[in-house]
């Protein structure tokens, strides 16, 4: 028998004010409803003492706050956890915090693997399975905050937010958008749009549309700087080639009086990390609102890539500086338990994937993570 109770994390503020007023309650219900949830973080409806004892009972038949399940938590030494969370019987995801002095970042996934199949990334190779919905997606930072100790009245313990883990935040607009407007809403987390950032590999349309409908900081994954070799490592590259791509993100620049884009750059050895591709780089951004993120590459099993070495990694810094384009290098974290940029991969049972120009199907005999550990 399926569950018919509407999860309330599917709701903006907006959605949930209807929601209540379709069923005959009144427009205030709502809004300490919303406070419940997202100012004192609870799930349940009998603590919400303040809401009459009836829509309580209501609630508690016709609505739930279901957040994703933690199937394992990984602690690393540097303080990174990463936690695989269900997303039903046959899938999982993944979502990593990393603290630092002076912030802490949650990266969050907005799929169950990602269809974009960039080359080096081990997300990538699991093919695309199914888009998370917006109750997914902000059930993350929910958990994470509960994970983390978090209570009523606490500073908060997240800093930023970035959908920087598993899919590609663009290509499951529908759903990644309204989570966002959750994550900004003043009367919800309150995030700073500063502080909340949306990575994609460049879907150009999607941006456009983006411009018009939210206002975060945006990163584009660019790894590469002329077309061949960026069409290689991302394929998407073949359908929004990188002049209409810093096309589409100076219109989002323009349109949401940001301050700059942040490209991210994967080092990888002898493929795309000599001084000449770093001069190219910097001349293809220089004068406008960038700034460049160096990734060291992150290994996974069966990858044909290397990470640059430090000094290479260093040089190719310092020709981007020179060539008048911010610069910097993304220090690595929670490598030790494959919790780094591009090796998140959850887990799948008995499942068809899609990647970007294939179609493949692959069998799970067991539930078990997809890398090793």
């Amino acid at each position: 028998m399926t569950d018919a109770r509407v999860n309330l994390l599917d709701f903006t503020r907006p959605e949930l004010e209807k929601w209540v007023l379709d069923r005959g309650g009144k427009a205030f219900r709502a809004r300490q409803l919303w406070s419940w949830i997202y100012k004192r973080g609870q799930i349940s409806f009998d603590a919400m003492t303040d809401l009459a004892k009836d829509f309580r009972a209501e609630l508690n038949v016709v609505a739930e706050i279901r957040l994703p399940e933690v199937v394992t938590r990984q602690d690393a030494a540097d303080g990174t956890v990463k936690w695989m969370l269900r997303a039903d019987n046959a899938q999982g995801f993944e979502m990593v915090y990393i603290p630092e002095e002076g912030r802490a970042t949650l990266c969050i996934s907005s799929q169950v693997g990602c269809a974009m199949d960039c080359s080096f990334c081990s997300t990538a190779q699991q093919g695309f399975n199914r888009n998370l919905t917006t109750a997914e997606i902000v059930g993350q930072v929910f958990l994470a905050q509960k994970e983390l100790g978090f209570k009523a009245g606490d500073e908060r313990l997240i800093s930023n937010v970035v959908l920087m883990g598993m899919g590609e935040p663009l290509a499951n607009f529908r759903n990644v958008v309204p989570a966002m407007r959750i994550l900004l809403d003043e009367l919800g987390f309150d995030f700073s749009r500063r502080r909340l950032t949306l990575s994609t590999s460049g879907l150009v349309p999607q941006i456009y549309k983006l411009a018009e409908e939210s206002n975060v900081a945006l990163a584009v994954s660019l790894h590469a700087p002329d077309d061949e070799l960026r069409s290689q490592l991302v394929p998407i590259n073949r359908r929004h080639p990188i002049s209409e791509l810093l096309e589409a993100c100076w219109h989002y620049i323009d349109e949401q009086n940001g301050r700059s884009i942040t490209f991210e750059y994967v080092m990888l050895e002898g493929v795309n990390d000599s001084p000449a591709q770093a001069r190219q780089l910097a001349r293809l951004l220089k004068g406008h609102p960038a700034k460049v993120n160096l990734i060291p590459f992150n290994p996974f099993p069966g990858t044909q890539y290397r990470r640059s070495s430090e000094p290479a990694i260093r040089a190719f810094l310092d020709q981007v500086l020179k060539g008048g384009v911010m610069a910097t290098i993304r220090r690595t974290r929670g490598d030790d338990i494959d919790a780094a940029c591009g090796q998140l991969v959850g887990k799948v049972i008995d499942r068809t994937t899609t990647r970007l120009g294939a179609r493949r199907v692959q069998v799970v005999t067991e539930s078990r993570p997809a890398v090793a550990s």
